[in-house]
């Protein structure tokens, strides 16, 4: 089972924007970020020269970000009723339950000798979890395959779950053995490219590059702290029931 180091939580930064008093209820916002890509959250503020981004309705989960990575904010509207669509995939491969996902990323995992959650960190930094996601770089699905990518790893449609984990899973699996089990190493080609981080030899020097092995691996510990949590109550609520059957 591979395991990372500790890196602390590293932050972003957004341009603000005004909100008017005639301003519609909104499901949140998307901003779009220097790089090509863009992120969705559910609000944003300034506290003193930094903007915070909101991932959750409360105040206790944000990243910070410099203002000049972000291009622009959108709010994103309520979405009004609508017709049922014309699909061009089956309408149960819309929706990806977390326990189905969990299966397909432990399968992954234990195929790869990748721990699930860390697959399971890199899936939320990715698409948070959204198997139709599309970055402006042109990255697909769940773990962002690139097309050129998608293709050495003989996946044929990105936005297919399990096509996308496996390729992905494997993806990773590459470049861990690459860098010899270095995960902040690996995670750094899995978003700049192997070769930027052979040219830099180490983590190239890019903000988002370096935020984002960051973010992996900060969730990665957050999720292994929590794992070993319950394992101690699990053993403890043992323990305590057998000594109280051998009374």
């Amino acid at each position: 089972m591979r395991i990372g180091t500790h890196i602390g939580h590293a932050g972003v930064v957004l341009l603000l924007v005004a909100a008017a008093a005639a301003t519609p209820a909104h499901a949140g916002e998307r901003v779009l970020l220097s790089n090509g890509f863009d992120m969705r959250c559910d609000h944003h503020a300034k506290v003193g020269s930094e903007m915070r981004v909101y991932t959750s309705a409360g105040e206790q989960d944000y990243i910070v970000l410099r203002p000049e990575e972000i291009t622009s904010v959108e709010v994103v509207p309520d979405s009004p009723p609508q017709p049922v669509p014309t699909q061009t995939r089956p309408q149960a491969e819309s929706h990806l339950s977390p326990a189905d996902l969990h299966e397909m990323l432990a399968t992954a995992g234990q195929e790869h000798n990748i721990d699930v959650d860390l697959l399971a960190s890199l899936v939320k930094a990715e698409s948070n979890g959204n198997a139709h996601a599309v970055s402006r770089a042109g990255a697909r699905g769940l773990m962002q395959l690139m097309p050129s990518t998608a293709a050495d790893m003989g996946v044929d449609d990105s936005f297919r779950p399990e096509q996308n984990v496996r390729g992905g899973s494997a993806y990773l699996d590459w470049l861990l053995n690459r860098y010899h089990d270095n995960l902040a190493l690996a995670l750094a080609a899995y978003n700049a490219g192997p070769a930027a981080v052979d040219r830099y030899h180490g983590i190239p020097p890019f903000h988002e590059t370096k935020l984002y092995v960051a973010r992996v691996i900060h969730e990665y510990n957050g999720r292994v702290l929590a794992r070993q949590a319950e394992a101690r109550r699990a053993t403890a609520s043992a323990v305590l029931a057998s000594s109280h059957g051998s009374r």
